[in-house]
């Protein structure tokens, strides 16, 4: 059995910061968690759109301030949502607020609700994707030269600064969602250091394996260097048979686990949760 990386994700909608948190610390003083996620939407994607819906990088600096060991990020981030070069300083300070616990995760956006209903333009996909690869670049120099110049197809910097720079060195790891096989993958093994597929179809996510180790080929980057990670809504009233399901793609090769909570939170739900992996997975 390949070391395998366990975390927890609890979605930011209707629920409080107040039922997060205790989530949160039971998760870093439990070691069988490794990292911990929030995700990137202004309004509910499940169930009704009248109810709260917590702005990610806000929430995760808070959950920073919270937390000692856990790694956390965003799963992911919508690179439509914001400039990239800002999106880069956020994540440098939520960094240092973490004292270099920052994984980087990002995607090309796709919410049409939010985009519309907040003005924001969303591309068509292929420019989204480019886009997407674009803002990493930007990231990555950002996060490692003094001063920027950048001169894009879609975005421009000029003498652009970013102090101080994250902890991490060289930065953050980046962790990229999505599954498009022409050019988000693409961008994955360009950039990527784990890669999060949707779904727990094995058949898929062995199929898009091959595309991406396609795609570190002709980039030449090892595809080993690239993680693995899938994630599950967990069943309360099926905890067992929810964590069951990852146990095809961990046979083909995940490695970043993450189990998905949905709120309201069950007792004692993080103590639940570490005691089933260990049964199945320890």
């Amino acid at each position: 059995m390949p070391d395998l990386r366990w975390g927890i994700k609890t979605s930011q909608q209707h629920t409080t910061y107040e039922a997060i948190v205790p989530i949160w610390k039971e998760a870093d003083t439990n070691p069988v968690f490794t990292h911990g996620w929030l995700f990137d939407h202004f309004n509910p994607i499940q169930g009704s759109l009248d109810g709260p819906c917590y702005e990610g990088w806000t929430m995760l600096a808070a959950l920073a301030a919270q937390t000692e060991r856990i790694r956390l990020g965003l799963m992911v981030a919508g690179n439509t949502y914001r400039n990239p070069a800002v999106h880069a300083h956020i994540a440098a300070t939520v960094d240092h607020i973490s004292k270099g616990r920052v994984d980087f995760g990002v995607g090309a956006g796709w919410n049409v609700y939010e985009h519309e209903s907040m003005d924001i333009p969303l591309y068509e996909p292929a420019e989204r994707i480019k886009r997407l690869g674009e803002a990493c670049e930007i990231a990555k120099r950002l996060w490692t030269e003094d001063i920027v110049d950048f001169d894009g197809t879609y975005y421009q910097l000029k003498e652009a600064r970013l102090e101080p720079k994250p902890v991490q060195k060289p930065y953050p790891p980046f962790v990229i969602g999505g599954g498009g096989e022409q050019l988000t993958l693409r961008v994955v093994a360009r950039y990527a250091d784990v890669w999060n597929h949707g779904g727990t179809d094995v058949e898929v996510f062995k199929h898009k394996i091959d595309v991406l180790h396609q795609h570190c080929a002709a980039v030449g980057r090892d595809p080993n260097e690239i993680e693995l990670s899938v994630q599950v809504r967990i069943d309360y009233a099926d905890i067992p048979g929810s964590i069951a399901t990852l146990a095809p793609m961990i046979d083909a090769g995940a490695t970043h686990l993450i189990v998905m909570l949905v709120a309201p939170y069950p007792d004692g739900i993080v103590a639940t949760l570490a005691e089933e992996i260990t049964k199945q997975f320890g």
